[in-house]
């Protein structure tokens, strides 16, 4: 129900603020995911994963406007060797793979027409992720994820490029430790308007 709510919420925001812009514009746009979770359970390091998916730009002015996107985004995790000591009857997985839908809704804020910083939150919901990290099969990870998002991105043209950093707000472990599971890093990508 989350799921169904939050698509038809971005799409109704983009449609109902794109007769108020002065430029609205549609693309897709793919990229890598750099991604780390801080707990001692995880290894302290960055993995490669990637997201796909489409953006809507709606500009209010020259220099500011908002940037929904829904994007399939994958991030992958290693744990530590000694995740036995935090997680009581792991089967000692060494890689972990979430599949999220996420739900970007940034702020744009252009000083020049090449280049815009963006800010905002981001809203994602597990599709599937790896079922074994825990020996009785048990959920090991939340449903969702909230983000604030920060970056820059270079603007040539109808094409786009630029990096973000992600600082995950929530604990996206589902497991009744004293742990939190918080997940962090970049995402970057290009993108191409489509009109």
């Amino acid at each position: 129900m989350k799921q169904k709510f939050l698509t038809v919420l971005a799409v109704a925001l983009v449609m109902t603020t794109a007769s108020f812009a002065q430029g609205f514009h549609v693309g897709i746009k793919g990229g890598a995911n750099l991604m780390k979770i801080d707990d001692k359970s995880f290894k302290d390091e960055f993995k490669f994963g990637y997201n796909l998916g489409a953006f809507a730009t709606v500009n209010f002015s020259k220099k500011v406007g908002i940037q929904p996107e829904l994007l399939w985004s994958q991030s992958n995790y290693q744990t530590a060797t000694d995740i036995d000591q935090v997680i009581p009857n792991s089967q000692n997985s060494k890689d972990v793979k979430l599949n999220y839908l996420q739900i970007p809704v940034l702020l744009n804020l252009s000083p020049s027409k090449l280049l815009t910083f963006q800010v905002g939150p981001q809203f994602g919901i597990l599709i599937n992720d790896s079922k074994t990290l825990l020996n009785n099969g048990q959920e090991a990870f939340a449903k969702g994820d909230f983000s604030m998002l920060g970056g820059a991105q270079l603007n040539l043209g109808g094409i786009k490029a630029g990096a973000r950093y992600a600082i995950g707000l929530n604990d996206i472990g589902d497991i009744s430790q004293q742990t939190s599971w918080k997940s962090r890093g970049w995402q970057l990508y290009v993108g191409l308007n489509l009109f």
